[in-house]
């Protein structure tokens, strides 16, 4: 019993082990779409952006990209890249600073609607 209980729990700890490294990957690749679009379409000079981080939720899109410019660091731009040839912006957010300063969409400067 002792045994299947050892063998129960490896197997486990495998699944985890395996499940977090396949989320960084996606993380990892995600954040390197989104930024490649970012300088290599849009434009955009690396100085300009000041983070990209992927999330990973459990509804759907399980993984998202935000992205903080320098320029409006309290605006935060969601973007996917779930498909590898086709990356775009799908919202953003406005931190409560953001709206204390009297932020709204009409003053976003990154602001691209998806299409």
């Amino acid at each position: 019993m002792r045994k299947i209980k050892k063998i129960i729990a490896i197997v486990l700890l495998v699944l985890i082990l395996v499940s977090a490294l396949k989320i960084q990957n996606i993380r990892t690749t995600y954040e390197e779409r989104v930024n490649s679009y970012l300088l290599n379409e849009q434009g955009y000079e690396k100085k300009e952006i000041k983070s990209i981080k992927t999330k990973y939720n459990f509804k759907m899109p399980p993984f998202y990209t935000i992205v903080i410019f320098e320029d409006e660091p309290f605006v935060k731009y969601g973007y996917f890249a779930h498909n590898k040839d086709r990356v775009g912006q799908f919202e953003y957010t406005l931190t409560e600073e953001a709206k204390k300063r009297g932020i709204d969409e009409s003053k976003l400067k990154h602001y691209v609607p998806y299409e």
